[in-house]
Order: structure tokens, then C-alpha cells, then sequence
């Protein structure tokens, strides 16, 4: 192993080339070359959720290549600004999307991707994205951000151990959060049984009737609390104080008043923009969200955790989508209550509506304990990476994590 101390602090941009994506979304379509956004960077990893596609024909390569196994995309904007991830094989072929793109020239990918997750060079992003009025990060500003880099034998050594720990970590994380996906997917088929057997569907009983959303659901718009917590809906499905989550999974609010209202615990809360993405569902937390949620209670005896739920398979099979008046590239509008209100959902009676409430509320705190997992599993995943590419410890005779 290399000493610590032969280890050279280096620009990123004396390590890789640093370039921009796609400029403008190109026109989409429904199959084609996968497109590659900040929604799908999560944990160092990409992800399905909310992939969109374009034909190979309507995408600038002149200008932003495909991508390479081997390349880093980095988020440039956003909540999550200086998120990243590597371009694996599976990835390889796809487009950039609308962010920064890393490609390795004198550093060995993987050690790269994994030097950027680490927390000295996270303080770093964190300064520079701050910078402007909206969290932002540019070419120049990436480039400068500087790294410890080992000799290239030692960053292979650190990136093998790194894959084989951070593999143990996401086993055991994925094995819990399977539990839980099995869980919602009782729930979610017994409310499809519902919306199957209703007048949504063209071969349902016509005598089973369907309502607006506004006659299940009355809108509420209180006051916000000056202490209140900021409560957020994520795409999951969890509504909850955000600082009881990590910071992925939403979008933050665009307007000025980021705290506009006060949610209840219990309340139906439906997110105006990504609610098409599941951001809809029933509060675990009091506090305020911004304006851009609607805040709502059930009507006639009407379970709360239920219509959540409702409105979120509605969201997430597509069909609330159908009815938007406008849409941007990452979301659906339904902030105006008046149009949104008025979408069909099938009437389910309040008895069945608290069965299916039952099974919900049973298996809250099972998802609190994996959510707390989840924290502590990248906690873990985090110190270890910061430790190995700072030279703390010898990878070759290091034991790893203790899970």
C-alpha cells in the first residue's frame, strides 16, 4: 500500500473531463434510448424510477455522445445537486440527461465515483453548490474540486474492497426492503381489486358507482406554525417530517414560501406537481409543507389511510396522469384543486375502507424500523467510503464492515 502522505491532492478536471448532457429535452417517446435524469441518480446507483425514453434519431450526439461504462454522471441542480453515479454496463448506451458528465482519463472510474461520495469532497461540492440562490453546480465548479489521489494500483485495490463492502450493505438493505414490497403489494392488490371492479373499468359492474375526489376528500388550507417541522411527500408513497428521511425522493418547491400550511398527522396530502410520481398518501407527521400540496380529510366517515393509498396506486398505474391540464419534464400539474377535485375514483364503502386501513397502519412501524435501517446502512456505507479513500486504513488487510 501507498503512505498517505504520497498521495496527491488533484482537481477533478486534471482527472477527468468534465462536460455538460443534453442541453434541451429532446422530444420523448414511449421506447428507445433511456435518458438519464437527477430522478434516476439514487445512492450511487441508477435507477428505473420515472425513466423516460427518446429515439436514438432525435438526440444531439454530435454534441452529447451516449454514454460509456465507466463515466459519472453528476446532478447539477436541485435538491439533490452533487448527487452521483456511475455508468455501469447495464447503463452503458444511454443518454446523459441534463446534468454533468465525468469521464475518467488518469483515475480509475470506480475509485473516482467512490472519492465523490466521500465527505471531504461532499464539504467541497457543498460550498460550491451554495453559491448561487438555488443549489447549483457547474462545469468549472466541478472541475476544481479537488481529490486525494493514490497511485493507480492502490485506487484499484481501494474500489475492489469498496464493491465487495457496499454489496454487503446493499444485500442486507435490500432484503428489508423486500419485506416491505411484499407488504404493499397485498395492500395495493386488494385496491386494485376495488378499482377493477368499478365503473373506471369498461367491463366492471356498472352498478358499482364511482365519486369525485372532492366528495371523498375535503381540501384544507391552515395556517403554517412558525416552529413547525417541514413536512414533504415522497414518491414512495411516505409522507413525513423531511428531517426524519435523507433528502431524496422529492422535489422542492419552487415558489418563494416554502412553508405555506399546516399539516395534521392523519391528513391526506397530495403533492400538485409530483403527485403522478406517488407522492400522495397519509401524514406520519404534523408541521407545514409548502402551498404546492393539497391537505385534505376524509369525508362521510371516509379512512384516511385509505384514500392515501387509493390515490397513490392511481398515481403510480398512470391514470390520474390522464386527467392533467399541463405537465413539465418532471412532473404532472394537478395544482389546481378544482380540476383535480373533479376526477372520478371508485366509491368504496367506509367498512372496507377501515379494513384496508387496518392493514396499512399495521405495517407503519414495520417501515419506520427499515427506514431507520436504510439510514444507518448509508451511514455506514458513507464512513467506510470515506475512510478507504482517505487513505485511514489498508484495504488489504482491512475486515470491512460489520453488518
Amino acid at each position: 500500500m501507498s503512505s498517505y502522505k504520497s498521495w496527491v491532492a488533484t482537481p477533478i478536471k486534471r482527472l477527468a473531463r468534465v462536460s455538460y448532457g443534453l442541453g434541451q429535452p429532446p422530444r420523448l417517446s414511449a421506447e428507445g434510448v433511456p435518458i438519464i435524469r437527477a430522478t434516476n441518480i439514487t445512492d450511487g446507483l441508477i435507477v428505473r424510477e420515472n425513466l423516460i425514453f427518446a429515439a436514438k434519431s432525435d438526440l444531439p450526439l454530435d454534441r452529447a455522445p451516449l454514454l460509456r461504462s465507466g463515466e459519472i454522471l453528476v446532478v447539477r441542480s436541485g435538491a439533490c445537486t452533487g448527487d452521483s453515479a456511475i455508468v455501469t454496463d447495464m447503463w452503458a448506451g444511454s443518454a446523459p440527461g441534463y446534468d454533468l458528465r465525468l469521464t475518467p482519463q488518469f483515475a480509475e472510474p470506480r475509485f473516482l465515483a467512490y472519492a465523490l461520495r466521500s465527505r471531504p469532497v461532499r464539504g467541497q461540492i457543498e460550498i460550491a453548490r451554495s453559491r448561487a440562490a438555488q443549489p447549483h453546480l457547474n462545469a468549472e465548479e466541478l472541475g476544481e474540486i479537488r481529490i486525494d489521489v493514490p497511485n493507480k494500483d492502490e485506487q484499484r485495490r481501494i474500489a475492489d474492497f469498496l464493491d465487495g463492502e457496499a454489496g454487503k450493505i446493499d444485500a442486507l438493505v435490500s432484503k428489508k426492503q423486500r419485506v416491505l414490497s411484499l407488504l404493499d403489494e397485498k395492500i395495493n392488490s386488494r385496491i386494485l381489486e376495488f378499482i377493477g371492479s368499478s365503473q373506471l373499468v369498461g367491463l366492471a359492474d356498472p352498478s358499482t358507482s364511482v365519486i369525485p375526489i372532492r366528495r371523498a376528500l375535503a381540501k384544507l388550507v391552515r395556517p403554517a406554525d412558525p416552529d413547525g417541522d417541514v413536512v414533504t411527500a415522497f414518491r414512495d408513497g411516505q409522507v413525513v417530517a423531511r428531517s426524519a428521511r435523507r433528502p431524496s425522493g422529492y422535489t422542492l418547491p419552487t415558489g418563494t414560501e416554502a412553508q405555506g400550511q399546516f399539516v395534521q398527522t392523519g391528513d391526506v396530502v397530495i403533492h400538485g406537481l409530483d403527485g403522478f410520481a406517488g407522492a400522495i398518501g397519509t401524514s406520519e407527521s404534523s408541521g407545514n409543507c409548502s402551498p404546492v400540496y393539497h391537505v385534505c380529510v376524509p369525508r362521510d366517515r371516509g379512512n384516511a389511510l385509505f384514500l392515501g393509498r387509493l390515490l397513490r396506486v392511481l398515481a403510480i398505474t398512470g391514470y390520474l396522469g390522464l386527467f392533467a391540464t399541463s405537465t413539465r419534464e418532471r412532473a404532472v400539474d394537478f395544482r389546481n384543486w378544482d380540476g383535480f377535485g373533479r376526477i372520478p375514483i371508485p366509491a368504496v364503502p367506509p367498512r372496507l375502507q377501515e379494513e384496508i386501513g387496518g392493514w396499512i397502519g399495521s405495517a407503519r412501524p414495520l417501515r419506520s424500523a427499515v427506514n431507520r435501517s436504510f439510514v444507518l446502512a448509508e451511514e455506514l456505507r458513507q464512513a467506510l467510503i470515506t475512510a478507504a479513500v482517505t487513505g485511514q486504513f489498508d484495504v488489504s488487510t482491512a475486515r470491512g464492515a460489520e453488518l
